[in-house]
């Protein structure tokens, strides 16, 4: 039986107009006009009988049947896509990332070599943001983000399990007289890589001290920042071990306490779409960045 399939042209410039929400993104982005965007999407609803997108000033924003719709689409488009790889081969195909800034810097960018090895038809693109970016957009293949693992409509995988030590310079260590059991850490300046210092409190607290003015602390709010500072002595740092081994191992930071603050809202996840991830490509990654990271879990 004959499909009853729109255009393809039609469903192109619906899915990247979503994308985008906007229609002039999406012509920009297809390389046509704008009328040929609105032309294409207004035949696409009149072919379904429903609207897609609700139109405003600043653009457009999906309907909820253009959210259920661009859902479908996005998987046949990803079939189309696993499809034709497996018939071409790898090819130089491309990988795009979106990673947490201070995992990508200090942790993966050290190992993709290794992946480039096993897989030298595979280019990996990676983009560093501090905020988990719309998947169902487009935006990347995969992301690598901290939290507590529940992103809505995505499949979380844990890459590193978070135990927060604070860290800070042997320079530092030597003005403060050498001492680094916990009470005299309320002494030393605190680097804050958040706005309320949440996680510098409950690690005091685990270690008994209920008085540390964490309210001085200096916010510099990313943690790659956050450790260079600390290399800097410009004060002491709370992060995972694994961000800052390198740096332990050359002394440019040492352990002031083997108290770990286990952390499960700031847990690594990979996170992917069920359809994204079938493809050669980037099962490739997935699976080897699975296996690289058994370790930190």
């Amino acid at each position: 039986m004959a499909r009853r399939l729109p255009p393809l042209n039609a469903l192109r410039a619906f899915e990247v107009a979503a994308r985008h929400n906007s229609f002039t993104g999406a012509a920009e982005e297809l390389r046509v006009s704008h009328a040929a965007i609105s032309r294409h999407v207004r035949a696409l609803e009149a072919r379904l009988g429903v609207a897609l997108f609700h139109r405003a000033k600043r653009g457009v924003e999906l309907t909820a049947a253009g959210a259920r719709y661009l859902q479908a689409i996005s998987a046949a488009f990803d079939a189309i896509a696993e499809a034709t790889e497996t018939v071409a081969g790898p090819g130089q195909a491309q990988i795009r990332v979106n990673v947490h800034p201070a995992f990508g810097a200090r942790w993966l960018i050290r190992r993709l070599d290794r992946f480039r090895e096993a897989y030298p038809d595979y280019e990996v693109v990676l983009d560093a943001t501090p905020q988990l970016i719309d998947l169902a957009r487009d935006e990347a293949d995969l992301c690598i983000r901290n939290g507590a693992g529940a992103w809505p409509g995505t499949a979380c995988d844990l890459l590193a399990r978070s135990r927060l030590y604070p860290v800070g310079a042997p320079g530092l260590l030597r003005e403060s007289r050498g001492t680094v059991a916990p009470a005299n850490l309320r002494d030393l300046p605190i680097l804050l890589d958040e706005c309320d210092g949440s996680t510098w409190r409950r690690w005091f607290a685990a270690a008994g001290i209920v008085d540390a003015d964490i309210g001085r602390g200096r916010r510099i709010l990313e943690t790659g920042l956050a450790i260079d500072a600390a290399i800097a002595g410009q004060g002491i740092a709370l992060v995972d071990d694994f961000l800052v081994a390198d740096d332990l191992a050359a002394g440019r930071l040492v352990k002031l306490s083997d108290l770990a603050l286990s952390a499960p809202d700031c847990d690594y996840y990979l996170v992917s779409l069920d359809g994204t991830r079938r493809r050669r490509p980037i099962a490739a990654f997935y699976t080897w960045l699975l296996s690289e990271s058994a370790p930190l879990r």
